[in-house]
């Protein structure tokens, strides 16, 4: 037990009410054998009224060279997804090793290094945003209360605050990153940064751009492409597509009550992905559970319709270990006693809060990525080509609405000779440069996939080459 109050002890901080920032420097953690040997920062920025947001993060410096390579501020999805799920099962330094984590002697989780880590090549701040999610707390119930102009509006602060107490790294090329919900959230703090950068607002912050991975854009059209790419993918027959598309519309969300048509096909487009997921799940013989499947949206699907065996994961024909990495943060995090010491602190540390009171108050950010291809931006938007929570073609769809320049034809980009994913790239006055790619066989989303993929990926982009 003392193990666990060592390693929250490292990462929670008791943050007074009257602090802005706080931090310390993590040398070692519980289940990583000996000394970190990369830099980690963990500490919490006040921002709102009299600092009542305590936002937590996590800074890992650059393995090659921090004072020159970019800085990248993270943004997991939900909303409401702690950033230390990506520090340790998407782009971070770290991994959970799941053959060593699984023996029954294990009291503390064991990890290990990620090969594939962004951090090699890049600075990268992982922030527990909006309030509420993982470490990050308000100090009054008020402040609980928020949406997503509010969200990119404090992390807008507390970004500032963060380059002041760190002015070390103002003059690193600054891009804001993240995936899935945070399709939302980025295109709207960027465009914050940069209407501030224009105003002269100080400290100015060197902005070079954004990167999103399965982006949700609009969850009323990302929903509603999850038809036509499940034909794509051949999961549905031509007759039923062709049946639903006609009788729908093309409209398969919010469908009219009383077109009973509709509804049938879409019943039995439903039954289709649900044999699609059972089917699918399976045990490799060493008592460890791959679920893989596709996902069912909840606002269709109750959870409850499916025993407890069956995981929804987000991708499709691929086998992931969501499960097993869910339970190892539970394990790692979910222990209130340890929590509850720390005055004015979470007591509960949730992977994703799904309990915020958080409204989405922004329908789509389109018109956002629209206006910021007027700037001297690089922006990177991927998507796994088999998730069907943001399918690639709805993706694609939006990037071919701006109506940029077409600077390089559709084709494939190769990892150690095979096909990792097809790009196309894009430019706007000569200043404005944007990829789009897929990421071959990744679901949802496609750094958890293909790691190695992702690495060569996002190295080549922010270098300025081509994939």
């Amino acid at each position: 037990m003392m193990r666990f109050f060592t390693f929250i002890a490292l990462l929670l901080l008791l943050v007074p009410s009257n602090a802005a920032i706080s931090s310390q420097m993590v040398e070692t953690l519980p289940g990583f054998p000996g000394k970190l040997p990369f830099k980690l920062e963990t500490g919490y920025v006040g921002v709102g009224d009299s600092d009542s947001v305590q936002l937590f993060y996590y800074f890992v410096e650059s393995e090659r060279d921090p004072d020159e390579d970019p800085l990248i501020l993270w943004l997991t999805g939900g909303p409401g997804c702690s950033g230390f799920y990506a520090f340790v099962y998407e782009v971070g330094p770290l991994l959970f090793d799941y053959a060593k984590s699984s023996s029954g002697r294990v009291k503390v989780p064991v990890l290990k290094l990620n090969p594939y880590s962004w951090t090699k090549v890049s600075n990268i701040i992982f922030i527990d945003a909006p309030v509420g999610t993982g470490f990050s707390y308000a100090t009054n119930s008020e402040a609980y209360v928020v949406d997503d102009i509010l969200s990119a509006t404090q992390t807008s602060e507390f970004l500032r605050k963060w380059l002041l107490s760190h002015p070390r790294f103002l003059k690193n090329p600054l891009y804001i990153s993240g995936d899935s919900y945070s399709g939302i959230i980025v295109p709207i703090l960027v465009k914050m940064i940069s209407d501030d950068n224009d105003a002269g607002i100080k400290p100015r912050m060197n902005l070079k751009g954004y990167s999103i991975g399965n982006p949700i854009t609009n969850e009323v059209v990302d929903e509603n492409w999850r038809v036509p790419f499940a034909q794509r993918l051949g999961l549905l027959p031509d007759k039923l597509y062709e049946s639903t598309k006609r009788d729908c519309r093309g409209k398969y969300v919010d469908v009219d009550p009383s077109n009973a048509a509709c509804l049938g096909d879409l019943e039995v487009y439903t039954q289709n992905l649900i044999v699609l997921v059972i089917r699918q799940n399976q045990w490799d013989g060493t008592n460890q559970h791959y679920p893989s499947g596709i996902l069912i949206s909840s606002k269709r699907i109750p959870w409850s319709f499916f025993p407890p065996s069956i995981i929804l994961n987000h991708g499709v024909g691929h086998i992931t270990m969501s499960s097993v990495i869910f339970g190892l943060m539970t394990k790692m995090f979910r222990m209130p006693s340890t929590f509850g010491r720390y005055q004015g602190t979470k007591k509960w540390w949730p992977r994703c809060n799904n309990s915020l009171a958080y409204t989405e108050s922004v329908p789509s950010t389109v018109p956002y990525h629209k206006n910021l291809t007027n700037k001297a931006f690089a922006v990177l938007i991927y998507s796994g080509d088999h998730d069907m929570v943001a399918p690639y073609v709805g993706t694609l769809a939006w990037v071919r609405s701006l109506n940029l320049t077409e600077s390089s034809k559709w084709r494939p980009w190769y990892v150690q000779g095979q096909v990792g994913g097809y790009t196309v790239e894009y430019t706007h006055n000569n200043n404005y440069s944007l990829t789009y790619a897929t990421v071959k066989g990744a679901g949802h989303t496609a750094p958890e996939y293909k790691p190695e993929d992702c690495y060569a990926m996002f190295t080549r982009w922010i270098a300025r080459l081509p994939l």
